[in-house]
């Protein structure tokens, strides 16, 4: 039995990342299920993993690491998956692609976050849809115009799958739930067609990993 155990939820974005890591990586993991809607990173148990009560928890090689972006880190640089260039300033203009998702999009359209808009609106106009959509499809036209910068050959930065690619492809699948035009936006329809023929990202699919 595998040693490294993943705690997450299928529908979780930073989960949806780090499963594309592990599988990058060829890491086999033995996945715990934890419950948002029903509350079950509130949980006493999930709470002593991790005390933001937050998604996913990795437990590997004897240590427990929280945050995705931290986690994918780490997989990065102990398995050397390469997803962010050697060269110091594409590094730099990498890794802010793939943040302009993860620390600026990702957080405003967190479960926890669009819950809270759509008590204060009292459910009014399409909550928790319009909050989303008010921050998704802005924020993906921005990377849309900063994919501009870098040399899809095919993925975002180059032709191997990066940390922006990591990051973009669970945005995207938020996208399409909540109806975000994307239309306009060729470049990232252009990653996503070619990340769905990578088995790495196709493993680690949402639908792969709803509860039965």
């Amino acid at each position: 039995m595998t040693d490294v155990v993943l705690f997450d939820y299928w529908r979780s974005s930073a989960s949806y990342r780090v499963r594309i890591a592990l599988n990058l990586a060829g890491l086999t993991y033995h996945p715990v299920v934890v419950d948002l809607v029903n509350g079950g990173h509130r949980a006493p148990d999930h709470l002593a993993r991790n005390p933001q009560g937050l998604v996913p928890v990795l437990d590997i090689d004897g240590i427990r690491l929280t945050q995705s972006l931290a986690i994918i880190d780490y997989l990065d640089e102990t398995r050397e998956l390469g997803l962010l260039p050697t060269d110091p300033a594409k590094r730099a203009a990498a890794r802010a692609l793939a943040h302009s998702i993860a620390v600026d999009i990702h957080p405003v359209c967190n479960l926890s976050v669009a819950k809270h808009a759509t008590a204060l609106s009292n459910g009014a106009g399409d909550m928790p849809g319009d909050w989303m959509r008010h921050f998704i499809r802005p924020g993906l036209l921005a990377f849309e115009s900063l994919l501009g910068g870098f040399d899809q050959s095919p993925f975002c930065t180059g032709d191997t799958p990066g940390l922006a690619d990591i990051c973009l492809i669970p945005q995207l699948y938020n996208a399409h739930r909540w109806n975000v035009d994307l239309s306009d936006m060729p470049r990232l329809a252009a990653v996503e067609a070619i990340c769905a023929e990578h088995s790495a990202f196709a493993a680690a699919h949402p639908d792969l990993h709803a509860p039965l």
